[in-house]
């Protein structure tokens, strides 16, 4: 079984939000919703995910270009936006996905994603991620 199968698995077995394959080897399975998990670990080290393997629930733009700033190489997603693909193709980072949606819904589902709704149409996703784990 190769890293991002291994991630899938322990996704789905443990029902994490996010599980991280990093390039030391080392895996850790996150639980938080939304893009908290990832702005943690970029708060805490801008460059724990530089060639890391990732497997997370929902993927949309705003996560996308996140992973996409720090370096991520490969992503697994159970559901993924329309609007991610083209950040994950633009960057080179292959991907996977289960299911495909026009955009990620909001936590009362009843609209898009407030966050997605923002970034939907900002082509710099340096922008982004400053925005996102800078200042929030």
């Amino acid at each position: 079984m190769n890293e991002l199968e291994t991630i899938k698995n322990i996704l789905q077995e443990k029902q994490a939000s996010l599980v991280v394959y990093y390039k030391n080897g080392e895996i850790k399975e996150y639980y938080q919703d939304r893009v908290k998990d990832i702005k943690e670990i970029l708060n805490s080290n801008e460059l724990a995910l530089q060639d890391a393997i990732v497997a997370d629930k929902v993927i949309g733009k705003v996560a996308a270009s996140l992973l996409a700033v720090a370096g991520v190489k490969k992503i697994y997603a159970k559901v993924i936006s329309n609007y991610a693909i083209p950040v994950l193709e633009k960057y080179n980072i292959q991907y996977e996905y289960d299911e495909k949606t026009d955009y990620i819904i909001n936590q009362t589902k009843t609209g898009m994603c407030p966050m997605e709704n923002k970034y939907k149409d900002e082509e710099d996703i340096h922008k982004i991620y400053n925005e996102i784990i800078k200042n929030m």
